[in-house]
């Protein structure tokens, strides 16, 4: 048995050669990723300029917009450098400094979704209150809690994978995450494995009954309101809702790709189930925002075309 911190390297063996079909392939990736960057960038830089959009749900998404950045650097840099590499290795120590990465971005992203529907129930149920409720003081604190939160709990899963003793350093993926190093160990994982489970049924099932129930609220207030309380909540509701069923989505993909046998599925097929969740949110949420939010679209197209407001 060797212990994870003498693995001085781990192999990922999803990469396939493509010949010099790897450089359409390192362009395309570049393109998405500079897209990816350029888009959360200006969504940020208009939220923080304009002193109109110092609201909550603006500011909830200007953080959703600094963790899809963070989360893209955690992961693209790294698969140009594989893809034009004809080794597909990674040193232990970024392998887990890619796992932690990886595994923030999607707690943060998950926790941000729950806030922001959460501000939508107030919006739309408690309009009249919503100011008193939603406080600057109060934005702070859920976005802290998001943040600290999502620290705190990946330092821990961290703290369990990282001793773990190794028997191969064969990764079937093409960047690392925290359960194919699991997989990987043959010393006892039955720490890893019931953290896994609390975490699952106390935090993802508690934020999925509560975004549930503000869906459900927010529906009740839809059907018995008036056209304009409708098309309040259709216009704010829509990205959000688009956003959090293509993260679930994303998040589906790979558990499924993950822990069962998809050898029957073609490689390229399972590389692109495995990055979809890491990749089509931070690409997907910038462009859906944009669009619906008025405010953000008519900012945005006046920086575009030099009109002021």
């Amino acid at each position: 048995m060797i212990n994870s911190t003498q693995v001085s390297y781990f192999s990922l063996v999803a990469y396939v050669d493509t010949g010099l079909l790897k450089y359409l392939f390192f362009i395309v990736v570049m393109c998405v990723y500079v897209l990816i960057v350029c888009a959360n960038l200006l969504l940020i830089v208009v939220i923080c300029l304009n002193r109109s959009l110092h609201e909550p749900m603006y500011l909830f998404l200007c953080s959703l917009f600094v963790n899809e950045l963070y989360g893209s650097s955690g992961l693209f840099p790294f698969l140009l450098l594989q893809i034009l590499s004809d080794v597909h290795t990674v040193s232990a120590s970024l392998c887990f400094l890619q796992i932690y990465c990886v595994h923030f971005y999607g707690s943060v992203q998950f926790f941000s979704l729950g806030v922001m529907s959460y501000d939508r129930y107030l919006a739309i149920c408690d309009p009249l209150h919503y100011n008193t409720h939603m406080t600057s003081c109060k934005v702070a604190a859920l976005t802290a809690f998001v943040w600290l939160y999502s620290v705190l709990a990946t330092v821990v899963m961290m703290s369990l994978s990282v001793p773990l003793q190794l028997c191969g350093n064969t990764i079937h993926k093409v960047y690392c995450d925290n359960y194919s190093i699991v997989k990987l160990a043959c010393s006892d994982t039955t720490l890893n494995n019931v953290y896994g489970l609390v975490y699952m049924f106390t935090v993802i099932f508690g934020l999925i009954i509560l975004i549930i129930y503000t869906y459900v609220r927010i529906l009740k207030v839809c059907f018995s309101g008036s056209q304009q309380t409708r098309q309040k909540a259709v216009s704010t509701c829509t990205p959000h809702l688009a956003s959090l069923l293509n993260f679930s989505f994303g998040c589906f993909f790979e558990i499924v790709q993950s822990r069962f046998n998809m050898s029957s599925l073609p490689t390229m097929l399972r590389i692109f189930l495995s990055l979809y969740w890491l990749t089509c949110q931070p690409l997907f949420n910038p462009v859906m925002y944009g669009l619906n939010i008025s405010k953000i679209r008519i900012i945005c197209k006046s920086l575009a075309f030099g009109k002021r407001i």
